[in-house]
């Protein structure tokens, strides 16, 4: 394979092989006892840190997605927040940074939005773009091991096969390689990973998924439960229905793929909590750099369908 374009958007930053792995690096060099996570959030935390014996804490979200939390952080202990659909802004970030010092801040669906100084910042590459891991780190702490560079070849099935075939035809793959990467162990990004992620077009890719989820805003926003700031660079739009369930069978139907977002907080969290509603009313609509506006004007009209 040719040697790429270099010009990665976080070239600066740590380049890891996962976002969990980034979580461990972070654990491992402050050196943490304890960490506060949401409700409404993937159980791949709360596994990674079952693993490595780390201590840890729920707390629940307000509607805006903000973290309801009161307790002093005590020494070695860290409050991590994630960025839900980029509606952690910069200003809201300074705030959570004056008040919760010791900040983790996953940055998984806000690629986009730039780490403030002094607060640690984790961003995943495969949230956004067509690799099958990868990960940066902003932080100014170092970790004291020596990591090895990860091997990403036996993870590309599902992402060469998509350019080419259906999301269908390769899913099995796509969790296959999920699965692989939950239990890779801490390393630095693979080659492979990297050439990608340094021939990017992120100027475009930004554009695009302003432009598509401005759309998606202006057609369904008056539909949308969700009151909503508009992020920088979307990983998707989130369309707040009465009945997420059954709009994704229907959806699916019409070969549109509407993921369930932490499927495990439905087992997690009880009916009338605020996690419960959102994970499973909550659409994630794509809007990403693969689609154009005649994409989101089907995507809109086959929505529409849906809720009337």
């Amino acid at each position: 394979m040719e040697k790429l374009i270099h010009d990665e958007f976080y070239s600066e930053l740590l380049a890891l092989n996962s976002g969990s792995n980034a979580l461990l690096y972070l654990l491992k060099a402050r050196d943490m006892k304890k960490l506060y996570i949401p409700y409404y959030l993937c159980d791949s935390v709360s596994n990674l840190l079952t693993k490595y014996g780390y201590e840890y804490e729920y707390y629940s979200v307000d509607a805006q997605f903000q973290p309801i939390f009161d307790k002093p952080l005590l020494q070695g202990e860290y409050l991590y927040v994630v960025n839900l659909y980029g509606q952690v802004t910069q200003e809201k970030t300074q705030a959570l940074k004056t008040r919760y010092d010791q900040l983790i801040l996953d940055h998984s669906q806000a690629f986009f939005q730039k780490p403030i100084k002094g607060v640690d910042t984790i961003y995943s590459c495969r949230k956004y773009f067509g690799v099958p891991d990868g990960a940066y780190l902003a932080t100014d702490v170092v970790l004291a091991e020596t990591l090895q560079q990860d091997v990403s070849k036996d993870r590309m099935t599902h992402v060469l096969g998509r350019l080419e075939g259906t999301a269908s035809d390769y899913y099995a793959d796509f969790r296959s390689s999920n699965d692989k990467l939950s239990e890779a162990p801490l390393r630095t990004m693979s080659k492979l990973t990297g050439n990608i992620m340094g021939a990017v077009d992120y100027e475009q890719a930004n554009r695009l998924r302003n432009e598509n989820y401005a759309y998606l805003d202006k057609q369904l926003g008056q539909e949308n439960l969700l009151k909503l700031t508009m992020p920088e660079g979307a990983f998707a739009y989130p369309l707040l229905v009465e009945d997420g369930v059954a709009s994704r069978s229907r959806l699916a139907k019409q070969k549109i793929y509407i993921p369930l977002l932490w499927p495990n907080v439905l087992d997690d969290c009880p009916e009338g909590s605020t996690e419960y509603q959102y994970a499973a009313n909550i659409l994630p609509l794509p809007c990403d750099q693969r689609y154009t506006i005649e994409d989101m004007a089907y995507l809109v009209d086959m929505m529409k369908k849906q809720l009337v």
